[in-house]
């Protein structure tokens, strides 16, 4: 148990590690005035041929920025449960801890989401609306990325039934499977932005399983 999540935490530490020094690159490496109205865009080269590769395909954008709010309401649900353990107990003591660092992981990873959004790393390659938005990282796949995996790991802790958490994972993997990918071939995002929002959010879960890990290793000891 000790070495599992020692793994898991150096694991997701490299892998945050790794999204600094790709920001960086996509910060300095390569930097062109090929984004739209000659806005500059870090690895112009790779991002550009991708992006002729891909083309543009609005629909899926559409329809992975509707998609997005199923993570959203995964994050209520356990917001929910959190709340009803907290007004039963009366005391936070009595929530379940891997609620407790749920919650403050999905705080972190809104505000790594809103802070993207502020930030301005690359500008889109399309006009949304007629206006330039910010790229860096893909917000979406970060959401998705982040919260997801959060439902399989929850069900397998809390439900018993291998049915039941089978389909969950099938469904799930899915799911976000196809955000990620409806996302990458949209081409309203450069790839670098889709790499950054994979690592990103990697290594921001491995962080949280990890903790989780560890604070049950704790309990036992008591």
């Amino acid at each position: 148990m000790k070495e599992t999540w020692k793994k898991g935490m150096t694991a997701g530490c490299v892998l945050l590690l790794a999204f600094v020094l790709w920001t960086v690159l996509v910060v300095t490496v390569d930097v062109q005035p090929a984004g739209q109205n000659g806005t500059n865009i870090g690895l112009a080269g790779i991002n550009t041929r991708f992006h002729e590769l891909t083309g543009v395909h609005l629909s899926f954008y559409e329809l992975t920025d509707k998609l997005e709010l199923i993570a959203i309401a995964v994050c209520a649900a356990f917001g929910l449960l959190g709340l009803i353990q907290l007004i039963r107990g009366k005391s936070l003591k009595k929530v379940d801890t891997d609620i407790i660092l749920l919650g403050i992981y999905y705080i972190i990873v809104i505000l790594a989401y809103f802070f993207f959004e502020k930030v301005v790393v690359n500008y889109r390659p399309v006009l949304i609306d007629g206006a330039l938005e910010a790229s860096y990282p893909s917000s979406t796949t970060l959401l998705v990325l982040s919260v997801m995996p959060t439902l399989i790991f929850q069900t397998n802790r809390r439900v018993k039934d291998r049915r039941i958490r089978a389909a969950v994972y099938i469904l799930t993997v899915l799911f976000t499977a196809f955000v990620a990918g409806g996302r990458l071939v949209s081409g309203v995002h450069w790839l670098s932005d889709i790499i950054g929002a994979v690592l990103l959010s990697a290594g921001l879960y491995l962080v949280y399983r990890s903790a989780v890990v560890r604070a049950d290793q704790k309990k036992q000891r008591q």
